[in-house]
């Protein structure tokens, strides 16, 4: 039985946050996983908090992360560091734009698919499973971009 994995991803509505979130659920399930999923949207739909609780294994019964089990976070914006630290486990990964580097992205909003690249990394998924998820999610416009973003970070 694979143990399951707990992400959560934060940051500020507008970010991407749920796009991301969405995105690694797909990837997870394409993986062989069976994925949990929960969002939560802030007072404001631009500008407020959001974070999404994604969770994958061999068998997952709920969506939401107790706190202080994350094994991986996600922080899209320095600032909501905070917020969203504090649900991680002591020998979680936490990770942030601070570790993106000088790379430069074809835009703010890529942030997230950037980060997503790293998490990928992080957890030896798949970067098939995620590049096929994000044609499935992504606007054909915005695709390519993303996907050479991704592929930087990856």
């Amino acid at each position: 039985m694979k143990p399951v994995t707990n992400i959560v991803i934060g940051g500020l509505g507008g970010q991407g946050v749920v796009t991301a979130s969405d995105i690694l659920a797909d990837a997870a399930f394409l993986a062989g996983h069976d994925v949990k999923k929960s969002d939560i949207h802030g007072m404001a739909q631009r500008g407020g908090s959001v974070s999404s609780d994604i969770r994958f294994g061999s068998c997952v019964f709920s969506p939401m992360i107790p706190t202080n089990e994350a094994d991986y976070v996600v922080i899209l914006d320095e600032s909501r560091y905070n917020d969203f630290a504090y649900r991680a486990r002591r020998s979680a990964v936490i990770l942030s734009p601070s570790q993106l580097g000088n790379v430069p992205l074809s835009s703010k909003k890529a942030t997230n698919i950037a980060l997503l690249g790293l998490l990928t990394r992080q957890l030896r998924l798949d970067p098939q499973f995620v590049e096929l998820a994000m044609r499935k999610r992504l606007k054909p416009t915005a695709q390519e971009a993303s996907l050479q973003t991704f592929r930087l970070f990856s």
